[in-house]
């Protein structure tokens, strides 16, 4: 017999792999969905295709699903899953603002010296996994794609989550995003930036245990 409850499924960030997500895990156990760009290196399919294979991998609902970063556009493509009980956004992107390489990167430096370095550090050898190609794939098929406008169409609960401190998921675009949603709310971590799961794991399973319960599909499943 399944056991009653939310099952999470966590989606990294850009360039990222389960490694991002172990002390998370350490405190809610997850699933986690590797995808080219995200884990894995490429060829990089269109998002929608992307958003199909997450789908694929979604296993038993009701599951709650979460993205990180770039993954968040692709986690909210795939919310339309019947077994997707509840979504959650960390860092989302992409700002419209940020769609120039300029932007970004003034951006992304701005954000990096606000990262825990002693976990930060713990990235490079993830972005060396998936690779830099596979990582521009990613940036260049997800970047155009209006999160918030796909969060309008979102028929379950979702929480967006940023650090006070990032720079690359701006607060008032983390309102603009949550706020699109028809059930969306906003939560901010103090002290964090954008690499929340590996720097705040305490915080952001909090928050995930909130979401769930949002659900109305029960807790966080133990053991999932």
């Amino acid at each position: 017999m399944p056991k009653p409850g939310t099952r999470p499924v966590l989606v990294p960030g850009l360039g990222l792999d389960e490694r991002s997500s172990a002390r998370l895990r350490d405190l809610v156990p997850a699933d986690v969905v590797l995808l080219p760009g995200v884990g894995l290196p490429g060829p990089v399919p269109p998002l929608e295709e992307l958003a199909a294979r997450l789908r694929a991998r979604l296993g038993e609902g009701p599951v709650l699903l979460v993205g990180h970063s770039q993954s968040c556009q692709v986690a909210a493509a795939a919310a339309d899953d019947p077994r997707v009980a509840g979504l959650v956004l960390l860092g989302p992107t992409t700002d419209p603002r940020l769609r120039s390489a300029a932007g970004l990167v003034r951006r992304w430096m701005a954000t990096a010296v606000e990262e825990r370095w002693p976990q930060a550090l713990l990235a490079l050898p993830q972005w060396l996994r998936t690779g830099p190609r596979a990582m521009r794939q990613l940036w260049a098929v997800a970047s155009p794609d209006r999160i918030d406008a796909r969060l309008r169409t979102v028929g379950v609960p979702v929480t967006v989550v940023r650090g006070v401190r990032d720079r690359l998921c701006p607060h008032d675009w983390a309102a603009a995003v949550a706020t699109a949603a028809p059930d969306g709310r906003l939560a901010e971590i103090a002290g964090a930036a954008h690499l929340t799961p590996m720097s705040h794991p305490e915080q952001v399973a909090a928050l995930l245990r909130e979401a769930a319960g949002r659900t109305g599909a029960g807790e966080l499943r133990p053991g999932a």
